[in-house]
């Protein structure tokens, strides 16, 4: 196990970060929390009133380092990585490859920020991203009104077998259960870290629209969890009987779930 690792973010990538920002910032009450250029892309990180953060991702330079260009065009918009923070980065990637997910694009040239990657072949369906960081960055205080700004659940990340995504996420990555549950064609398990980032991990059990979906694949990010105070006016949403969903296709190719702040306290969160 990475002693000491934390889910740090979830990475959406697009064509336009103005665009994500619109829904992630705008409607849903993301707060800035920091932003920057790097080799091929620039990026975007907001903040909900959980403290969890969606980082938004947008192609530029890509004559230097074209890897989102290429995945833009192969899959298009929607989920790109998830990005656990390490304390001491050459143990994580002894441990990583003893663990049997070998990591790949290591660059440890800034004392900052050192990163390295899972291939989404092995770390089910997913890239993962490792990084010792030493950057600070501080969310302005939620807003007075919690309408205002939405929570941000979990992250839902279907696999074909639970026991591989327990593997990683739990077993090397340190993740403890904090729910499991389950319902028509599919059971879950919830893994908890010490900050607020949460990941729902979704195992079809026969079956039915998750199964289908899935298809051929070991894994992919099914949807992002949201509460906030009204659901149903979040552009693209179709209500449910407890929550509402945006398809993909209204959303930059990632799919939403969102639900009442109440229905978030006070009942078990469907799928």
């Amino acid at each position: 196990m990475i002693e000491g690792a934390g889910f740090d973010h979830v990475a959406l990538a697009g064509e336009s970060r103005a665009a994500l920002g619109a829904r992630y910032r705008d409607e849903l009450g993301g707060r800035p929390l920091a932003e920057g250029p790097s080799a091929g892309f620039v990026w975007a990180q907001v903040a909900y009133a959980n403290g969890a953060v969606v980082e938004m991702l947008e192609p530029e330079r890509v004559e230097e380092n074209d890897f989102l260009r290429r995945f833009l065009d192969r899959n298009g918009p929607g989920p790109h990585h998830m990005t656990f923070t390490v304390p001491r980065f050459e143990t994580a990637l002894r441990e990583a490859a003893g663990g049997g997910y070998p990591p790949v694009a290591v660059d440890d040239s800034h004392p900052d920020w050192k990163e390295a990657f899972l291939h989404p072949k092995d770390a089910p369906g997913v890239v993962v991203q490792l990084a010792e960081s030493h950057e600070e960055h501080h969310a302005p205080p939620a807003p007075a009104r919690s309408g205002d700004c939405a929570t941000f659940l979990y992250v839902a990340h279907a696999v074909r077998a639970l026991d591989e995504g327990l593997r990683l996420f739990e077993r090397l990555l340190g993740g403890a259960r904090s729910g499991e549950g389950g319902g028509p064609g599919h059971r879950w398990v919830e893994l908890a870290w010490s900050g607020p980032g949460r990941l729902r991990l979704v195992e079809p059990t026969g079956p039915g629209a998750l199964e289908d979906w899935l298809g051929g694949r070991v894994g992919r990010v099914h949807h992002l969890a949201f509460a906030l105070g009204e659901p149903g006016a979040v552009a693209g949403a179709h209500p449910g009987r407890s929550c509402s969903w945006v398809e993909p296709a209204a959303n930059h190719g990632t799919r939403l779930l969102l639900v009442a702040e109440a229905v978030a306290l006070a009942s078990e969160i469907p799928l």
